[in-house]
């Protein structure tokens, strides 16, 4: 190091982290699984147009990228997609099958040849899509969900569980695809095969549930002619989330439920419906259905099952299924993604740690070692100018414990000032029902690196916490999330961890709701920016967003039919008169989820009010921001804006120009 540590103001300290690296590292591995002997798993590029490719790790331990841009591996089944591609090893190589981003059709595709597509483009709405493909084993076809569009609305859609030929007859012909469910419950998950391939299981759900709050377990009869018999529902409920099922080499059925209050894991006898508990902990073994095929276990061959589990973070272990004993992988990961995959003795998952990114782990179940296999982490600048994250606790209204992490200024040139307290931005997690893990951040370190800090609030309705933690927000979206980062900011400030007159709040999507909610309705912050953000209660829920989420308010803030002056009175669009604080609101133009819409009547209520803002409306962008170009043009943005508002002094960041 040698260098001489220099005091200067806090913003102002010079970090090797610019935005475009930032951008280079946004994005992670997903959706890891085998192929034969090979793991593959899918991975961002962001700086080609933000796709994501599929990569494959040969036997030798090569990394190569499969498909060529502008292949992109990817689902919009529910919009939020999940698992979109599957493969099978036979004598003449890898085929795989994977969903294309641009059309959603399926495509078989064995490595040195062109894709092929499986499934035929339909001119309806949002057309045919596809998630969660399984090949079937004994016939040649994969099972898949359907989503379906039968009109131009964006709830005009159907889910059913279907059959593709591999043989490419259906690419051009939508009755060679074969329903094998008929629509009756508005979501379903792929389906798993038992092991005598004689019955298939399945997860439903219908509106306006969210599959955290309820889902039904269905098992049916596979007849001769491969169809499917009528589903019984074997477990869950309206009030019991079953987040995923997997057919143990038994015939028994292994699945998680929230039952006793944490996503647990359960043997079930499908025949005589009796139900046994594997490992009865007070914390997690599932977590949130945003992403259909997500996988927080997977069984080995041997009684044993991989788990991702965990109260807040989560492990990777070895669950030995007849005592209900967990044995976690060593190693400096200490979170892991809901994404799993096994063969033999041998299991690979997605973990990160608060020094290094996701990367794709292999653990060996029968030795208990773990190692990078893909994705490896490597520093692009010198680790020592990361955050330093502390997992904290604090006490909100009526004295209930709120999660956060929180990363302080850090750089290891740079110290402060004495007589000066550092400004803090608050993050606000999306979902709203998910929870901000603590990982490695480039986007943190870009703000902690120039003596900015960060505080990630895991508010109450967060996953990770139990089922009573997640129902806090039930019908207080907009209250107990906004008191909840409010509590936090304050009591960093009353603490002297953070300047009381230099707090922010940011957040994207839901958590742009909650960052805009807090811009109306304290005076807790001096600023805020805003990422593709709900912000009208009453158009998003009646036909403004799509129909995954299209009744999500029902439990989130309550019946709209009966509470309508609710929806006004929480929605930031209806208050614009109230907010005094700059802010940024940055907007995907391509976004179904939190269509622009929003943002432009907010903005169109703020006409006569002289409030320091900028909107920057990105083309080419859905919810959640992809691309290299637009990422590095939000951190520059919003790093200016704090700059203006707070009085720092970051060196050669552009000047954002605000209305006022």
């Amino acid at each position: 190091m040698g260098d001489k540590v220099q005091t200067l103001a806090y913003g102002s300290w010079p970090s090797p982290i610019d935005a475009a690296l930032a951008a280079a590292h946004d994005g992670h591995p997903e959706s890891v699984g085998f192929v034969g002997d090979e793991a593959w798993w899918t991975e961002p590029r962001p700086t080609e147009g933000g796709r994501r490719t599929l990569v494959r790790r040969t036997a030798d331990g090569t990394e190569e990228s499969v498909l060529p841009a502008p292949w992109n591996v990817r689902s919009r089944v529910m919009e939020y997609g999940g698992q979109a591609w599957a493969g099978l090893m036979r004598d003449t190589g890898p085929l795989v099958v994977f969903v294309n981003f641009a059309d959603q059709r399926l495509y078989r595709h064995e490595p040195g040849g062109e894709p092929r597509p499986l499934t035929p483009v339909s001119s309806v709405g949002g057309g045919l899509r596809w998630v969660d493909p399984r090949p079937h084993p004994e016939r040649d076809e994969v099972w898949c969900v359907l989503e379906e569009f039968t009109g131009e609305g964006p709830t005009d859609v159907r889910r059913v569980v279907a059959a593709v030929p591999l043989d490419g007859s259906a690419a051009e012909d939508r009755d060679a695809v074969r329903e094998l469910t008929d629509d009756s419950h508005r979501f379903v998950t792929g389906p798993r095969l038992s092991p005598d391939g004689r019955r298939a299981a399945w997860l439903g759900w219908d509106h306006p549930r969210m599959p955290w709050d309820g889902t039904s377990l269905l098992v049916a009869e596979v007849t001769g002619d491969g169809l499917l018999g009528e589903p019984r529902t074997v477990a869950g409920g309206p009030e019991e989330s079953v987040a995923q099922v997997e057919w143990a080499a038994d015939g028994t059925l292994v699945h998680s439920s929230d039952t006793t209050g944490y996503w647990n894991l359960y043997r079930l006898d499908p025949d005589s419906g009796e139900r046994t508990a594997l490992c009865a902990r007070e914390e997690e073994f599932g977590g949130p259905l945003w992403k259909v095929g997500s996988r927080w276990f997977a069984l080995l061959d041997d009684g044993l099952a991989a788990v991702v589990h965990g109260r807040g973070a989560t492990a990777l272990g070895i669950l030995d299924l007849d005592t209900g004993q967990v044995v976690d992988a060593a190693g400096p990961w200490t979170e892991f993604a809901p994404s799993l995959a096994a063969r033999g003795s041998r299991v690979i998952g997605i973990g990160a740690s608060p020094r290094s990114a996701y990367e794709v782990v292999e653990l060996d179940a029968a030795t208990g070692e773990a190692r990078v296999i893909g994705a490896a982490h490597d520093d692009p600048v010198d680790p020592s100018h990361y955050p330093e994250p502390q997992i904290r606790s604090f006490l909100g209204p009526a004295g209930r414990e709120i999660h956060a992490h929180v990363y302080p200024p850090h750089n290891p040139g740079a110290v402060a000032f004495s007589t000066e307290l550092p400004p803090y931005v608050v993050w606000a997690h999306g979902g709203p029902t998910g929870r901000a893990p603590l990982v490695l951040d480039l986007a943190i370190a870009y703000f902690t690196s120039r003596g900015i800090g960060v505080a990630e609030v895991n508010y109450g309705g967060s996953t990770g916490y139990g089922r009573e933690y997640r129902n806090r927000l039930r019908e207080q979206w907009g209250v107990v999330d906004v008191e909840d980062c409010a509590a936090v900011a304050l009591a960093l400030a009353d603490e002297g961890t953070a300047d009381r007159t230099r707090l922010a709040i940011r957040g994207g999507s839901a958590g742009g709701w909650t960052a805009a909610v807090s811009l109306t309705t304290t005076d807790v912050y001096a600023c805020g920016t805003i990422l593709y953000p709900i912000l009208d209660l009453t158009n998003w829920g009646s036909g403004e967003t799509h129909d995954f989420e299209s009744q999500y308010l029902e439990s989130l803030v309550g019946p709209l039919a009966e509470e309508p002056m609710r929806y006004a009175e929480r929605s930031p669009s209806e208050h614009a008169d109230r907010i005094t604080a700059p802010f940024l609101l940055l907007q995907g133009l391509d976004d179904v989820i939190c269509p622009p819409a929003q943002c432009e009547r907010f903005l169109a209520r703020l006409e006569e009010r002289r409030v320091p803002h900028a909107y920057i409306a990105f083309e080419g962008e859905g919810h959640g921001f992809r691309r290299a170009e637009t990422t590095v043009r939000v951190l520059e943005a919003e790093l200016s804006l704090y700059a203006q508002v707070f009085g720092l002094n970051p060196p050669g960041i552009p000047n954002l120009e605000l209305t006022k």
